[in-house]
């Protein structure tokens, strides 16, 4: 069995919001637990970055500073011991690689973002479209059986393509959408949950 994770709000903080936090710039609060078109979402924060004349340089100054959930470690640790273990996420390269230093670099697939010479953050590229549901079903065609767990909007069509999809800490609004999910509020639940979907004891 194969364990398909989304990365930012189920075993870190969310970028954006911390980004947000740091430079008094509400509106990057905003992220795909709030807005189901993810690119409608990155448009306005490149523009956002813009107008406030934010850089890479910028952005990963906040990264540096953030830290693991509390216990998602621990969480990733149990689950790699029982499970091959994938990160699907809709961030960037560029972000990514002092988070994955602190989880202990697992497994992630993710996109990347254009910088220009100057370090702005000109565009971003997807790897490939809904390619968190696209990689579960490779893996489903590849005979694994698949268990997903995601907080977002961009998460649910993975849960739903997925074996056993489960949402973490999602917010009202997504519970209130996709009520087919079970939902779990902290890692005990969480691993609950996965040991539930492999038929394995708790």
């Amino acid at each position: 069995m194969i364990a398909c994770l989304d990365l930012e709000g189920v075993l870190v903080p969310e970028i954006w919001i911390n980004v947000a936090e740091r430079t008094s710039i509400a509106e990057l609060r905003r992220t795909t637990r709030d807005e189901p078109d993810y690119d409608k979402l990155m448009r306005r924060r490149l523009q956002i970055l813009d107008e406030h004349k934010l850089k890479l340089a910028d952005i990963q100054r906040v990264i540096g500073t953030m830290r693991p959930l509390d216990n998602a470690c621990e969480f990733l640790d149990w689950l790699r011991a029982r499970f091959q273990v994938l990160i699907l996420s809709d961030t960037f390269d560029q972000f990514a690689a002092p988070l994955m230093a602190q989880l202990g670099y697992p497994t992630l697939f993710c996109n990347s973002l254009v910088i220009g010479n100057d370090d702005r953050v000109s565009d971003y590229r997807i790897r490939i479209r809904d390619g968190k549901r696209k990689a579960v079903m490779a893996l489903k065609l590849l005979n694994f059986e698949v268990v997903a767990a995601g907080d977002s909007y961009n998460d649910t069509t993975m849960l739903a393509e997925a074996d056993h999809g489960i949402l973490f800490c999602p917010p009202e609004n997504v519970i209130r959408d996709f009520p087919q999910f079970p939902v779990t509020e902290n890692y005990d639940q969480l691993r609950a949950a996965f040991s539930k979907a492999a038929g394995l004891e708790k």
